[in-house]
């Protein structure tokens, strides 16, 4: 029953595949004519592989099974994208036995379809893409290190391990140096230079050592290996001169992974071939590939099956001489060259097409499980996998592999956006990393395990209104940094009285006990150094607010203001505030000191200040408090969606529900079921959340800017004898700004309410039809 399936799916495969044409009968002649005489003169040398069978069973020349191919798709456009999709896409078929030849050479068209194929087939479509992407590209048959012939990578370290780099500080490069700059020096330590050296001496040496070990237990491991120089591989070689390739290089079709020609991997060569040509090794590689030469042209070192034949150099010379002679108007002065004996025939393999399918979901069976040096690689297809997962990357303690140390997973096509995460089993540490648009602009979020408590740090993108970037919360501190602001904050630390429990089942009622306020502030071009705050400090159970300025040119110590807030002051109006209050510290004694006015509005808007970063303080826990709790939820009830997908879906059925429309409209009664407006009428508020939001945001703003300018004109009148003509001018066009904003904000709101109308209309409309269809379905 077998045989006869095989020959019914043999008579469907075009005739090249099945039977062989005059020039190729005749080719074939010719390459075993040469191969009695390799053998006759080389009787120490293994046969040449010059005509193995096909999947049909019909002898073929193994340059003609090679079809170069050019491709539509930009991942296939370089040799990387080529020979990654290849070893992605098929599995390896091992040679037996490992020593000898295949008898059996399937075209690159079969191989597609089983997804499985020997290191000759690998290397036979490797080449064809590379050929079809234009580069010089050729089949070697060689021999090879185990590992390599049985694709076993678990020596070798993981490309996807990231080196070892430091971890993420909880202080920037800013607060470093204006901590070292304020700080005191601790007593230089007296050390011996000469110490120091020998040890870093010694350390060096015995790590060169320990590395030393294990190269040498890895290689003897290979030695071990009774086959040594035994095993046949075949790989492909990529000559330079073509599409910027500066140097020759081995390409190892099972891995996708580029050597140099002297790679101790490969232990000599027998033969190479392209399309147009098949060419013997003449030279020495007892020690195996790393004194070759690679000039083809060479008949010394390199005996040609058609001797005569052209070759891809040899054409792209003849191209260019034609191009030169038609410019000068000589075309027909060309003289012909003397006509090889037989040129290569065409490729008897039918036009090697990869759909887009095949490039997203290459794994076969859509999974491949790679084994590394304490470590393994999963990769999976997108259609295959219930949790967007597309790679797993799983790192072990051990060389034995039995105990995890970190597992990292990349995700797509998530409703959370999350696309990586990484899973630290030893430190205790959870790190997802997510992608543009998701709510409240959320891109980074690590959490770590503490002795007491968690820690939490986040990273947002610039999008924020608040120009938030990173939050770093533990049990006794809270870390912000900023960017950009207009006020020019770029750092905020909050100390704690008592350990924050961000995970506790009492978290959202708890209070948060602040000790100390931080902020410090990037210096501001438009304002003195001596007015220009530089870090703000707020003690609140001592009610106590410091001011330090921002350092000028020629002084080494900045000014400094300290207010004591009164007892009570939450209660008393700022009239009650004197003067023993606040202490100034002003370097530069020729500058005008602060007045008596200036200082007590300093303190009543410090002290106004305090409320308001004490109630943002309150919302960023409970911000990250929800984030945590949201993170929860998401991963219970995630699906997995396209966009694109969506977009198309939407488009088709709103095309399908016009043509129903159109065909049933005479069945179709004018009033709606009372019970489907019930359901129209309760969807409403859903509809109108967007619009009531941006008019709460406008009236909130257009309250606050009303308050800003009766403040403003209150304190004009009352210190209007106190102030400069400038400064006047100033709080003048302040308030003319405001005004104007004032004015614009009722239009504002009327084209908003407006554009929400339209929108609730549109959604009307539609779900009206939507349920007039559902009524007749």
């Amino acid at each position: 029953m077998e045989m006869e399936e095989v020959a019914a799916s043999e008579k469907l495969l075009p005739k090249s595949y099945r039977s062989n044409s005059p020039e190729e009968v005749r080719l074939l002649a010719i390459a075993e004519n040469f191969q009695r005489q390799y053998s006759h003169l080389c009787p120490d040398r293994k046969p040449l592989l010059l005509c193995p069978v096909n999947e049909c069973g019909v002898k073929k020349f193994v340059s003609t099974s090679l079809r170069p191919t050019p491709t539509i798709h930009c991942e296939l456009f370089d040799w990387q994208g080529c020979a990654s999709f290849v070893a992605d896409f098929l599995s390896l078929v091992p040679l037996d036995p490992p020593v000898e030849l295949p008898k059996v050479l399937s075209s690159p068209t079969s191989v597609l379809q089983s997804q499985r194929a020997t290191c000759f087939e690998y290397a036979t479509l490797l080449c064809s893409l590379l050929l079809g992407e234009d580069y010089d590209a050729y089949c070697v048959s060689g021999y090879a290190v185990k590992e390599m012939c049985l694709l076993d990578q678990s020596l070798q370290q993981c490309p996807l391990l990231d080196p070892e780099v430091k971890a993420v500080q909880d202080v920037t490069p800013e607060q470093k140096d204006q901590d070292d700059k304020y700080s005191v020096k601790l007593q230089l330590q007296l050390k011996s230079r000469f110490l120091a050296e020998q040890e870093k001496k010694k350390q060096e040496a015995e790590a060169a050592l320990l590395v030393k070990q294990k190269q040498q237990e890895e290689k003897d491991r290979q030695l071990a290996d009774p086959l040594r120089g035994l095993r046949v591989h075949c790989w492909v070689l990529v000559l330079s001169g073509c599409r910027d390739v500066q140097e020759n290089v081995f390409i190892d079709p099972l891995t996708g992974i580029s050597y140099p020609t002297n790679s101790d991997n490969f232990l000599g060569i027998e033969s190479v071939w392209n399309n147009l040509n098949y060419f013997v090794n003449m030279q020495n590689c007892s020690n195996g590939c790393a004194d070759m030469m690679f000039d083809l042209d060479d008949l010394k070192t390199w005996e040609p099956v058609l001797f005569g034949a052209s070759s891809k150099k040899q054409l792209i010379q003849e191209v260019l001489k034609r191009k030169e002679a038609k410019m000068m108007g000589k075309g027909n002065l060309v003289q012909e060259g003397v006509p090889n004996v037989l040129d290569m025939p065409r490729s008897w393999v039918s036009y090697i097409a990869i759909s887009t399918e095949a490039l997203k979901n290459r794994w076969p069976g859509g999974k491949k499980v790679i084994r590394y040096k304490q470590a393994q690689l999963e990769r999976f297809a997108t259609s295959k996998t219930l949790y967007g997962v597309v790679t797993r990357l799983t790192k072990y303690k051990d060389r034995g592999c039995t105990e995890v140390a970190t597992v990292k997973e990349w995700y797509q096509d998530r409703s959370d956006f999350l696309e990586e995460k990484e899973v630290d089993n030893i430190n205790k540490i959870t790190t997802e990393r997510f992608r543009h648009g998701r709510k409240r602009h959320l891109l980074f979020l690590r959490v770590k395990s503490l002795t007491v408590g968690t820690e939490v740090e986040m990273h947002f993108s610039g999008a924020r209104v608040d120009d938030l970037v990173r939050r770093v919360l533990s049990p006794k501190e809270l870390i912000e940094f900023f960017e950009g602001r207009s006020d020019f904050l770029h750092y905020r630390h909050v100390y704690f009285k008592t350990h924050i429990q961000l995970l506790s089942e009492n978290s959202h009622t708890e209070e948060v006990p602040i000790l100390k306020v931080v902020e410090r502030f990037h210096r501001n071009g438009s304002k003195p150094a001596n007015e220009d705050v530089a870090e703000r400090v707020f003690l609140i159970p001592e009610k106590l607010i410091e001011l330090n300025y921002h350092l000028t040119e020629d002084r080494l110590i900045p000014s400094k203001i300290s207010f004591i807030k009164p007892l009570g002051s939450e209660k008393r109006n700022a009239q009650e505030i004197s003067l023993d209050m606040i202490s100034t510290f002003q370097v530069d004694l020729s500058a005008k000191p602060f007045t008596a006015v200036t200082l007590h509005k300093m303190l009543v808007e410090l002290m106004e200040v305090e409320v308001k970063v004490t109630h943002y303080i309150m919302r960023s826990v409970k911000e990250m408090r929800d984030v945590v709790t949201l993170r929860e939820k998401e991963t219970k009830e995630m699906k997995l969606w396209s966009r694109a997908a969506a977009l198309v879906h939407s488009r088709k059925q709103k095309k399908e529900n016009g043509e129903l429309k159109n065909i049933l409209q005479k069945y179709l009664s004018e009033e709606i079921d009372k019970d489907q407006d019930v359901k129209k009428e309760g969807l409403n508020p859903y509809f109108d959340i967007e619009t009531e939001e941006k008019i709460k945001i406008i009236q909130e703003q257009y309250m606050k800017d009303i308050a800003e300018v009766e403040k403003t004109q209150e304190w004009l009148k009352m210190k209007l004898d106190e102030l400069r003509k400038h400064r006047e001018r100033d709080q003048q066009h302040h308030c003319d700004e405001i005004r104007s904003q004032v004015k614009a904000a009722p239009q504002q709101l009327h084209m908003d309410m407006r554009s929400g109308e339209e929108t609730h209309k549109d959604v009307q409309e539609d779900l009206c039809q939507e349920l007039q269809l559902s009524s007749h379905s």
